[in-house]
């Protein structure tokens, strides 16, 4: 497992500047507010109630436990609700799109990028997965990370015969961001389920064999989740 891109460290200021000592304040109340507005109440990976929208997804988790078995023992079912439906990245052409647009089907959201080599091991395994499995039911969203050349992933693909698996992109590494801030990114590959309403089912980290027995199983037993 690769560990993400380090962010730049902001430099240093005198402490006993008072501009400094305002400009952080500035700062401070800033990313407050955006935090409130992407994780607040119903936002990206609220902590919904009992009756709310991911009410139902703890129990549903739970029922996967017994099967984060071999190829994905792994797999940690969610013992928090979130909903990541407002997870924000590019899909083909300039449009973006949110998870909540899969709404009504499950999704395996695989985060990835070219210069991870347990990425670009594990990717053929997931277009075998969604050739197999793939349907109004299901999809495997691959989301490549590269933040640079935008070509280089996609001449990846093509090289390795990747034909089943749309394109979707986040060069600017905010939805890889606001999963970590989650607690559920510490690495990549970084794979979650995620149920038909937008919330998390449970994550593995690390590569997987995600065409084999034991993930079409586990993949299998949420697609009975209604």
């Amino acid at each position: 497992m690769s560990d993400p891109q380090p962010e730049a460290r902001p430099e240093p200021t005198a402490p006993n500047s008072p501009r400094p000592m305002r400009l952080a304040l500035v700062a401070v109340l800033a990313v407050a507010l955006g935090l409130g507005a992407v994780y607040g109440i119903g936002g990206f990976g609220g902590n919904a109630d009992d009756t709310g929208k991911c009410g139902a997804t703890l129990a549903a988790a739970r029922a996967l436990k017994p099967l984060a078995t071999g190829d994905v023992a792994a797999f940690t079912p969610a013992e928090t609700r979130r909903d990541l439906s407002a997870l924000v990245f590019d899909r083909a052409g300039p449009a973006t799109t949110t998870l909540g647009a899969w709404k009504g089907r499950v999704v395996l959201l695989n985060l990835w990028a070219t210069w991870c080599v347990p990425c670009r091991k594990e990717m053929p395994a997931l277009d075998r997965l969604q050739k197999k499995l793939g349907s109004p039911d299901f999809e495997v969203v691959a989301l490549n990370l590269d933040t640079r050349d935008p070509e280089r992933p996609k001449k990846f693909l093509a090289d390795i015969a990747v034909k089943d698996l749309a394109w979707y992109a986040d060069p600017t590494l905010a939805s890889m961001k606001g999963l970590q801030k989650l607690g559920l990114v510490t690495g990549l590959p970084t794979t979650i389920l995620i149920d038909r309403q937008g919330c998390e089912l449970g994550a593995l980290a690390g590569p997987a064999e995600w065409d084999g027995a034991d993930a079409t199983a586990l993949i299998g037993a949420a697609l009975k989740e209604r």
